[in-house]
């Protein structure tokens, strides 16, 4: 069948004769179209089918096919007059989705084109750059009409990726910050700065990562651990910031481990020369680190997140005995450069923040009873009525201060010079430490002194007298006098703001320092309410009864209500994200301030916990294991691999997987600085019995001195 009989009307043609109507029509319709194309195509000038074997070829394909398909391109009138719903669809996708293109794949391959093919795309290159747009849409529209499944699918992969804008490569950097800023995933982030080399410049820039440490609760960073090239502008932005960006220091009278961490200026190099060759140069590289470690917001949330995830799932413990005879732990420190233990047996053991031995400090005659370093000073105080200042460094006395006539107490230092003491003797005493000598004696309390914080130039101390006084430090005089327990105050906690008193009478009461009044009453303790602590608008307590309870000083309602241990209270400490809390019944834990859930137990039961103290990547737990008087040194901080990156620009510092493979290789301690998992069973229960002769209130609690 020749080319005109192909396009004969149907009514001519006997053996279509049972063909239905509506066929007749749309095949007449389509062939009358090809037809007209055609014809136009052939009289064209410059007709780019021009070659005769591409014309033949194009003859013989019509001639095969069983009916000509109309040409549909945007401006046909075909799609006018067909029913939106009847239009010729594309094809399906393929049911595996093709990889993304890449420049490769978008190149079209001539390797097996024929020799006469590159003229003919020369010709239509320059036919196709002359036409005007309507045209091109048209010859465009004629090509993919005679396209199969398989070059459509082509086509698709040449196109799509031209279609395609990165939304940062054409919105204004400061709209982009803006749009990181909303994302509070650091995975997400980690995988977005993997993108491509704008994505990682954009992510990498402090803004989204300063943002998303206050939205985790992660401190600021200090000005020494800013890098250089920090916009200026940003110390005036965080300095505006709430008070999350700033370091707090604990109001328990026993631990001042947060107020070492804001004297980096008192900290010296003195005491290295007693400390080996070798670790004194592991300390040194290991400070220089620190500092270099994390000075951009986004390794410094690197660096958090690490940590906070040990803190729920890791971290390294060495354990050692510090001392061959038994004795009560009645003091612990944490600074920067030492970990200072005092006894009931009059020793002080000095250590290096790994947990080293370096020095014992020997003097008192009797029980240490109250301690504070600042810096490489250390003020103590016991039993023997001395108050004694210790240079850390060389490990020698430089001052007895004597005047108490009873136990010293307690004690704390308002500056590098200053040191108050409270004593059994009811009275409290101002020492100038440059001189040696007592600059005032306050007088009031009717009773033994048993508790005292300092903020600025007041002191305010609680006493068994059921009073707490409110006292000037630069005048050494009684500003107010804090009445309305009915019973003897064992803790007091003070921040400038407001001041908490804890009483043997299981309440804990609110107070206005600036006219002396009581401000609320808390109520849910049953005995005992021996540990405080303040910290912006939170009050931890801590009670005889085993119970943990946070506080809100905003409407002084309970916020969590902990049934921490089965005994006393004997330690607490909490900070932004965590409480940790030690207990008589020989047990740590820690908990999430915020949901007030346990995050988990740090180490194995003990007889009893003495002290615990903590700062942002180390821990120190004095516990009775099996008789013996045990000191474990918990590191949270990240693998040392990992320091090496945090400077780092490249996508893949962040992590994504899992964080129990941060801390799954062993320690580098040694064996035998591990705990051993079979310890000694316990001899007996350690005893609590005050080993001075003073005459004074017993202490109820198990585990806590008098």
């Amino acid at each position: 069948m020749d080319q005109q009989d192909y396009f004969q009307p149907l009514a001519r043609r006997p053996d279509d004769q049972n063909m239905n109507e509506a066929s007749n029509d749309s095949d007449t319709d389509m062939g009358a179209s090809a037809s007209a194309s055609a014809s136009s195509a052939a009289m064209r000038p410059g007709n780019i089918f021009a070659s005769p074997t591409a014309h033949s070829r194009k003859q013989g394909r019509m001639s095969r096919s069983s009916a000509p398909r109309p040409i549909i391109t945007p401006t046909s009138p075909l799609s006018s007059t067909i029913p939106h719903n009847t239009l010729p669809s594309a094809p399906a996708s393929p049911p595996t989705p093709a990889p993304s293109p890449t420049p490769t794949q978008r190149v079209p391959d001539w390797s097996t084109a024929a020799e006469h093919e590159d003229s003919q795309i020369k010709n239509t290159r320059a036919l196709f750059s002359d036409m005007n747009r309507p045209e091109r849409l048209r010859l465009l529209g004629e090509l993919l009409n005679l396209c199969d499944s398989h070059e459509l699918s082509f086509v698709a992969e040449f196109v799509s990726p031209r279609l395609k804008k990165d939304p940062f490569m054409v919105l204004p950097t400061e709209l982009c910050f803006r749009i990181l800023e909303c994302v509070d995933d650091p995975t997400t982030l980690a995988r977005a700065s993997q993108v491509s080399k704008k994505w990682r410049e954009l992510v990498n820039d402090d803004t989204a990562w300063r943002l998303l440490c206050q939205k985790f609760s992660y401190r600021g960073l200090s000005r020494e651990e800013r890098s250089e090239e920090d916009d200026p502008g940003d110390e005036e932005e965080e300095s505006s910031r709430s008070q999350w960006l700033q370091p707090s220091r604990p109001s328990r009278s026993e631990d001042t481990a947060a107020k070492e961490q804001l004297d980096g200026a008192g900290l010296g190099a003195a005491g290295e020369g007693l400390r080996t060759q070798s670790l004194d140069r592991t300390s040194k590289r290991k400070e220089l680190f620190q500092r270099s470690k994390a000075t951009t917001y986004r390794s410094h949330f690197k660096q958090r997140y690490q940590v906070e995830t040990a803190w729920r799932q890791g971290g390294h413990c060495d354990a050692r005995q510090i001392t061959p005879e038994q004795g009560v732990v009645t003091s612990l420190h944490l600074t920067k450069k030492y970990i200072v233990v005092a006894l009931d047996n009059a020793k002080i053991h000095v250590f290096d923040t790994e947990g080293y031995h370096q020095k014992t400090l020997q003097g008192h005659v009797m029980g240490v009873w109250a301690m504070v370093p600042w810096g490489d000073l250390l003020v103590s105080g016991g039993c023997d009525r001395d108050v004694r200042v210790w240079n850390l460094a060389t490990g020698y006395p430089q001052f007895t201060l004597r005047g108490h006539t009873s136990t010293v107490r307690c004690l704390k230092m308002s500056d590098a010079h200053t040191a108050i003491s409270g004593s059994r003797d009811t009275t409290l005493r101002i020492w100038d430490l440059k001189k040696g000598l007592c600059k005032h004696v306050l007088i009031g309390h009717q009773a033994s002194v048993r508790c005292l914080e300092i903020h600025g130039d007041i002191v305010v101390s609680g006493s068994y007298d059921t009073t707490a006084k409110i006292w000037s430090i630069s005048e050494g005089k009684c500003l107010r006098t804090l009445t309305g327990h009915f019973s003897q105050i064992y803790a007091i906690a003070f921040d400038g703001k407001k001041i908490a008193t804890g009483s043997l009478d299981t309440s804990v009461r609110i107070w206005d320092p600036t006219d002396g009044k009581c401000l609320a009453v808390l109520q849910g303790h049953t005995s005992l309410v021996g540990q405080l602590q303040m910290r912006e608008d939170i009050l931890v307590t801590g009670g005889s009864d085993g119970s943990v309870r946070v506080w809100s000083l905003a409407d002084y309602q309970p916020i969590h209500r902990l049934a921490a241990h089965d005994n006393s209270v004997t330690s607490l400490q909490f900070d932004n994200t965590r409480i940790v809390s030690g207990g008589s019944d020989g047990r740590v834990k820690v908990w999430d301030l915020k949901k007030g859930t346990l995050v988990r137990e740090l180490s194995t039961p003990a007889e009893a916990v003495w002290r615990v103290v903590f700062e942002e990547e180390k821990a120190v737990i004095m516990a009775a294991r099996g008789g013996r008087t045990i000191m474990e040194v918990w590191s949270f901080a990240p693998p040392e691999d990992d320091f090496e990156d945090f400077r780092s620009s490249s996508p893949m510092s962040m992590p994504d997987h899992s964080s129990d493979d941060l801390y799954s290789h062993p320690p580098t301690r040694p064996v035998s600085a591990l705990p051993s998992a079979a310890s000694a069973p316990a001899l007996q229960q350690v005893s609590n019995a005050n080993p001075t002769s003073d005459n004074d209130t017993p202490m109820p609690d198990v585990g806590m001195p008098a």
